[in-house]
């Protein structure tokens, strides 16, 4: 999509009051959030307030949650990504309203959580931009997400999950290994969580 055809970008408030607006059923398949979210990219100037950065791991800030779904900004220094990993059956929505990265699907073939072991095939790698949200796929939802280095910015991600969840599998697919993680988020509506969270 050049320039000249893109839509306008809109202040995240905008985004949040068309994401409140939507019925329950919207968030049980992918299409309508997703052409909500390629419709209107956000203006980086209003997520100002939302974004913290760290220089050793990306940062989780949490902008608005109900109880069918949360919308978290997560800021990416240069060539930082995520781990492995999945969304506890959850749908999930992606956009870059800062920089260009990679999200890597993955096709489990093996897991058992009690014992910590996995089998996972990379399936397929995805460009994240403004003009390029997208889905995680249903039926293969293990993934990571990835600010490649050659990239050479900073990148802001917003991630629509719904339900909320604060746990997750992390998957290590060169060791074999995966387990259980709580998930935290460093702010909340713009404040700093304290670090003993």
């Amino acid at each position: 999509m050049s320039e000249l055809s893109a839509p306008p970008r809109v202040p995240i408030e905008e985004l949040v009051g068309k994401l409140r607006a939507f019925p329950a059923s919207a968030f049980d398949k992918t299409e309508e959030i997703l052409s909500l979210l390629a419709k209107m990219p956000v203006e980086e100037v209003s997520l100002a307030r939302y974004l913290s950065w760290n220089r050793q791991h990306y940062t989780r800030n949490l902008i608005d949650k109900t109880d069918l779904y949360e919308l978290i900004a997560i800021c990416w220094e240069i060539g930082q990504g995520s781990s492995v990993h999945n969304h506890r059956d959850q749908s999930c929505w992606m956009a870059a309203p800062v920089g260009k990265l990679l999200v890597e699907n993955f096709r489990v073939e093996f897991q058992d959580i009690e014992a910590g072991k996995c089998r996972l095939r990379a399936s397929n790698t995805l460009e994240l931009t403004a003009a390029n949200p997208c889905a995680v796929d249903p039926r293969e939802p293990v993934h990571r997400v990835m600010n490649p280095r050659e990239a050479n910015q900073r990148a802001v991600t917003l991630h629509v999950y719904s339900r909320p969840f604060d746990t997750c599998v992390v998957y290590s697919p060169e060791q074999g290994t995966c387990g259980n993680v709580r998930l935290y988020y460093n702010t909340v509506f713009g404040k700093p969580v304290p670090s003993s969270q």
